[in-house]
């Protein structure tokens, strides 16, 4: 999670308490966001395009994601088919592939890729089950950096008198339920994964 992007952080200065929430929502929605993305990164024993999202061709000297080099289906639970819009690209294709951590062995007929999704291994499953905790951690704490900073923000407001101390509580409530809902949000998507990634097939 990459946190200290452009407005953001206690540099800023808020006029009021409103907009010291709705930057801290904004920002909680991306870190939730980018957990989405980064789950579906992440093996399950059953197939799914958004596994190779992190695939990247050697298009020209440029490495290029395989979504815009090639249409993506699932035609069955354990296999991924790669339709390359130029066919000259599926040697390239399927050597990214091949040479990702995924542990993936594909096939081409000329035409096509198919990329069968093997089994997970009980061992494999821990694997990712660890990465999946990782994952989520690091985006609880940016989710605590979040509030940290507003919390931050509001004492400013108070310090220089923007606000009284009643507001100043109040606001500091506000965030933390922000910050509880969107954790809430973390732990049910986090749950969810979990449950994918141990479920025998």
């Amino acid at each position: 999670m990459k946190q200290g992007q452009a407005g953001t952080g206690p540099a800023n200065t808020f006029a009021s308490v409103k907009e010291i929430e709705g930057s801290a929502r904004t920002r909680m929605e991306k870190v939730i966001g980018d957990l989405v993305h980064a789950m579906g990164g992440i093996r399950t024993g059953r197939a799914s395009v958004s596994l190779l999202d992190g695939i990247r061709v050697d298009y020209y000297g440029a490495p290029t994601p395989l979504n815009q080099l090639a249409t993506l289906h699932v035609p069955e639970p354990s296999m991924i088919t790669v339709q390359p819009w130029d066919v000259s690209q599926i040697g390239a294709i399927e050597k990214s592939i091949r040479s990702s951590d995924l542990g993936l062995n594909p096939m081409n007929d000329g035409k096509i890729i198919r990329v069968p999704i093997p089994a997970l291994t009980q061992e494999r499953r821990k694997e990712l089950v660890k990465h999946l905790h990782t994952v989520t951690e690091d985006h609880r704490v940016a989710l605590r950096n979040i509030r940290r900073d507003a919390n931050e923000a509001i004492k400013k407001l108070l310090k220089d008198k923007t606000i009284s101390e009643d507001e100043e509580r109040r606001a500091h409530d506000e965030i933390q339920k922000l910050t509880d809902a969107h954790m809430q949000k973390i732990e049910s998507a986090s749950k969810v994964k979990e449950t994918e990634i141990v479920e025998l097939k």
